[in-house]
């Protein structure tokens, strides 16, 4: 059990800090070669750029955990806290349904793709996947926001009526 709790917690944290690691590393050895020995890698350029393909996805799984995802909250400023997490939670229902579809189509991209990158040679899968990956765990911090949100509505919908018996019961 603290291992899955570690994972939900740290999961996509260790991912994002080491692509962003390994990222800096290989362009970093790409400046020296070019600038210092006046040669270049052949692949650098192209395995940081699609580690940084999947960092954005990660990124967004990330981002939905926090709630930091780009969101516009004029509306929800009109309301108070139960409007807020009806909205939330429809926003929260539309972004899964389009994460889900991302995941289902890119998977049958991903199955159906046979190319490989031009200097790595690695089979281009592995690029195609990280859109299907990120959107699966993206799929599923959507949903435990969405439990966490109607178990919010439910206890303001207790508190509530708590409030209301126990006006009903003075006035009487």
């Amino acid at each position: 059990m603290k291992v899955v709790r570690w994972l939900d917690e740290h999961f996509e944290e260790y991912i994002l800090v080491f692509l962003s690691a390994f990222t800096v590393v290989i362009i970093f050895m790409q400046v020296v070669m070019r600038y210092v020995f006046d040669n270049s890698l052949t692949w650098s350029e192209e395995l940081a750029r699609y580690m940084f393909i999947w960092l954005i996805y990660i990124g967004v799984s990330y981002a939905v955990k926090k709630k930091r995802h780009l969101g516009v909250d004029a509306i929800t400023m009109l309301f108070q806290e139960k409007g807020k997490l009806v909205i939330a939670l429809i926003a929260n229902f539309l972004f899964l349904i389009f994460a889900m579809v991302m995941t289902y189509f890119g998977l049958d991209i991903v199955l159906r793709v046979t190319r490989e990158s031009a200097a790595l040679q690695i089979p281009l899968a592995w690029v195609y996947a990280a859109p299907v990956v990120g959107m699966a765990l993206t799929s599923i911090r959507l949903i435990q926001n969405m439990l966490l949100e109607v178990k919010q509505l439910k206890e303001l919908k207790n508190k509530d009526s708590k409030q209301l018996t126990n006006e009903q019961g003075e006035t009487a």
